[in-house]
């Protein structure tokens, strides 16, 4: 699996701009540990489970049918100058005659939940917070890129080729500034990547490129956020990936089955942020789906939920003593912002209210669906004067669990997501729900 990663970064990402440092020979030496760990295990020769759940051994890829494209050959490549060859779902991620026989965590000794699998990290310093997934097997290939110098708004990328292109259109970002890891996933070249997300750095780029992205509960996980706004977070291409992730960097057990229908209210807009028609029709549509498979009941609470929008306040937490500049605003679209001025008693009274007014929610339904980005991708000069995060950065202040998922795609040709929000600690309902949205839902 490793080398097959390994290639196909080497063929597409002159184009994507995914990647900042690409680690082939280390990434093959550490597959050559593992591949001689196994073999004393007696794990050679048996296909991993986990691996065929990845959609790496002879498993036809179905995202692009789930999001209601099914039999549409995939251009995304062509789109990117790569007019004439046609490189399919199945050969980017290694899938057309590969049969991986790695097993992981089996026999004595530690568990081996990820071996062989390759993972990509956020940007060069992302290995500092990778130690679960190595030590659980699995396979650094590089590190993604995020935002470099010179704007203020961060849902974009810098590789080491130039800028991070959407692997739909490559004139819009990908998002960010989970920006390469975005790109990395939804184009096959990794089945996980690390993101980190402070006011929806892994939520708008899992939209805008079409794969899932989990942002954790504050707290659960080590951050080096001192403020609580930026938390870990993982893009992967399935609910059981990311699922397989969490347990590894929670310890809790791979996300059981939800009790379905599991009770949901929608909100196309928390009350304050108008989003486009657009975004909103397709997270609708998407959530009808859900309904209509009985993923989802709808329930309409007694209050409707109108929140205080949280910029300001998220912008005098993210003050506290910080210098704009600092590399944890990275996470957010408001690296260099000015943060003078910050109102940390205000900031409080907001948090404090939206709280209220989302506990109110969570007391009559189990989750709060949203669309997770309130426009489409925007080029690569920018998001002019609105603000990306508008639908997630809520959830960044009241450090709730949310996850997005594909939701459809655009007339612009882009994919869009929803945006599943849960009470605090219960990432595993998150993943469970667009699990069963994944085999359910058809179209």
């Amino acid at each position: 699996m490793v080398a097959a990663a390994l290639a196909r970064i080497e063929r597409a990402d002159p184009h994507l701009c995914a990647f900042v440092e690409v680690w082939g020979e280390e990434a093959l030496r550490r597959a050559g540990e593992l591949d001689a760990r196994l073999d004393r295990r007696g794990g050679a020769g048996q296909v991993d489970a986990r691996i065929d759940r990845m959609g790496q051994a002879g498993e036809v890829d179905t995202r692009l049918d789930r999001m209601g494209r099914a039999g549409e050959v995939d251009t995304r490549l062509d789109r990117m100058g790569r007019a004439g060859e046609v490189d399919t779902r199945l050969d980017r991620m290694g899938q057309a005659g590969e049969v991986d026989t790695r097993l992981g965590g089996l026999g004595p000794g530690p568990s081996l939940a990820l071996a062989g699998v390759p993972i990509a990290v956020k940007g060069r310093n992302g290995l500092r917070a990778a130690g679960p997934l190595l030590a659980a097997g699995g396979v650094a290939v590089g590190a993604t890129s995020v935002p470099g110098p010179g704007t203020p708004w961060q849902t974009w990328g810098l590789g080491a080729g130039g800028r991070t292109v959407n692997p739909w259109r490559a004139d819009r970002t990908p998002g960010g500034s989970s920006a390469g890891a975005a790109a990395a996933v939804a184009a096959g070249l990794v089945p996980l990547a690390t993101g980190g997300d402070g006011a929806g750095s892994v939520r708008i780029p899992a939209a805008w490129c079409g794969v899932l992205g989990l942002k954790t509960t504050s707290g659960r996980l080590p951050s080096g956020d001192r403020t609580g706004l930026a938390v870990p977070g993982v893009l992967a291409r399935s609910a059981a990936d990311a699922g397989l992730w969490w347990a590894v960097v929670s310890g809790e057990p791979v996300p059981a089955e939800a009790a379905l229908p599991v009770t949901a209210a929608w909100s196309p807009d928390l009350g304050f942020a108008g989003p486009d028609p657009e975004p909103v029709a397709l997270a609708r549509a998407a959530v009808e789906r859900l309904e209509a498979a009985g993923v989802v009941r709808l329930v309409r609470p007694r209050v409707p939920l109108r929140l205080t929008d949280p910029g300001p306040a998220w912008l005098a937490l993210r003050t506290a003593g910080a210098d704009p500049a600092r590399a944890d605003l990275a996470g957010t679209d408001l690296a260099g912002a000015d943060l003078a001025g910050a109102d940390l008693a205000g900031a409080e009274r907001v948090r404090a209210e939206n709280d209220r007014r989302l506990a109110g929610v969570f007391g009559e339904a189990e989750l709060l669906l949203t669309p997770t980005a309130p426009t489409d991708p925007h080029g690569h000069e920018g998001p002019g004067e609105r603000y990306s995060t508008s639908l997630t950065w809520a959830f960044n202040l009241s450090g709730h669990p949310a996850l997005s998922m594909p939701a459809g795609f655009g007339s612009d040709g882009c994919p869009a997501g929803l945006q599943l929000v849960a009470p605090h600690g219960r990432e595993a309902l998150l993943l469970a729900v667009a699990g069963a949205a994944e085999t359910r839902v058809k179209g």
